[in-house]
């Protein structure tokens, strides 16, 4: 059981602030033709929200567990988003 502490939600915060400095780079770009290095940027998101889920799992938290698991949801899916932009501009 892990022991009852304060709930910390700043590892999913730092992915939420990496998937919109993905959208930044992605816009600078123009946000219809997407962008290789914010996709990577906003996908890399997931890694600091997977640690949140695990401290809300490790602390028994449900609000950290809940806002982290749509950070890793969010991060991935953007991520996804603008690199099959980039690629489907390319190819177009």
């Amino acid at each position: 059981m892990g022991t009852p502490v304060a709930d910390s939600k700043t590892p999913a915060l730092v992915a939420f602030a990496m998937v919109v400095i993905g959208i930044a780079i992605a816009a600078v770009q123009g946000i219809t033709h997407g962008s290789l290095v914010g996709g990577v940027i906003a996908a890399a998101g997931a890694i600091p929200a997977c640690y949140g889920m695990w401290k809300g799992i490790q602390q028994e938290t449900q609000g950290t567990l809940a806002v982290s698991v749509i950070a890793v949801l969010v991060a991935l899916g953007i991520g996804a988003l603008l690199i099959v932009l980039r690629v489907v501009s390319w190819l177009h």
